[in-house]
């Protein structure tokens, strides 16, 4: 079977549609539909099906996928060794950042690269998981840097590579004037009848949330939700309510503050993830030895 139509084929299971395949290769929706029809005649079985106007694959055409994922992966590993021994790392690597990560971990991460010749890091940052699923935006990113609350099953099933870089406790934000501001730590019991002011549903801060929901036996009242965390430290700060803030980047003084929780897992998680192939690349390993590295002086420094 031809590696290419394979490549096609496991986009397809990836991307979930003929047109999202032909917009990421560059050819037309009926240019992939002829090399997959090419590949069901070299495989010697139906790989895809229609459903409505489109098409899925069948349990075969999964099966096969999941191989053209393997394959990627060998092919990878094996120009990976011959990169190695022949040059060193080159080339555009492309990152995905979040707000905070990218505050945390990419001047220091770029200035440790920055004598590397011939290779480039190009940078895209966005809101997280409530626009984007981290397991969609790997397909078109060497490397998307994740906040969540543990490894997803999801990138699990993908065949997804995460590199855990740190865990990084989340506080209580409080305006400076607040009844609770003088403690030294606080517990779920100490807010219940405050004021919150969110993030979007599903997103960590809102995790943790729900836990301290759990713990006190009745919902918070969320008056706002917001993905940039600067907007919550100026509401927080003007005292419209309080918040769940990460520890290393929340901006402190000028109206507020931030305390520990107890009782609950106050942290969120904040990995490398990729796809397993893009992982075997020499200049992809060396953007993530160069985070876990600045995620080393991150806790050193902060923790």
């Amino acid at each position: 079977m031809d590696v290419r139509r394979l490549a096609l084929l496991r986009e397809l299971a990836e991307r979930g549609s003929v047109t999202a395949v032909a917009d990421a290769t560059g050819r037309t929706p009926s240019a992939v539909s002829q090399q997959l029809k090419l590949l069901e005649r070299e495989a010697g079985l139906p790989l895809t099906e229609r459903k409505g106007r489109g098409l899925i694959l069948t349990s075969a055409g999964k099966a096969l996928a999941r191989t053209a994922a393997d394959i990627a992966t060998a092919i990878e590993r094996a120009q990976a060794v011959w990169d190695d021994f022949t040059a060193h790392p080159r080339g555009e690597v492309t990152l995905f950042v979040f707000q905070t990560a990218g505050k945390m971990f990419l001047p220091g991460m770029l200035h440790a690269i920055s004598s590397v010749p011939e290779l480039t890091v190009t940078c895209t940052d966005a809101a997280p998981t409530a626009t984007h699923d981290y397991a969609d935006v790997a397909a078109d990113f060497d490397i998307v840097m994740t906040d969540s609350s543990g490894v997803s099953e999801d990138w699990r099933e993908r065949g997804l590579v995460s590199v855990k870089l740190l865990r990084e406790p989340l506080d209580i934000a409080l305006p400076a004037d607040h009844r609770l501001a003088g403690r030294r730590s606080l517990s779920p019991a100490d807010l219940v009848d405050e004021t919150w002011i969110g993030v979007p549903p599903g997103l960590p801060f809102d995790v943790m949330l729900r836990q301290i929901e759990a713990v006190n036996g009745v919902p918070a009242r969320v008056e706002q939700r917001f993905y940039d965390n600067t907007i919550v430290e100026a509401m927080v700060a003007a005292g419209h309510g309080i918040a769940i803030l990460p520890r290393f980047t929340t901006q402190t003084g000028l109206g507020l503050v931030t305390k520990p929780l107890t009782e609950v897992r106050a942290s969120r998680v904040i990995s490398a993830l990729m796809r397993p192939d893009r992982a075997e690349r020499p200049s992809v390993r060396l953007v993530v030895d160069a985070l876990r590295q600045q995620a080393e002086e991150i806790v050193t420094a902060r923790g």
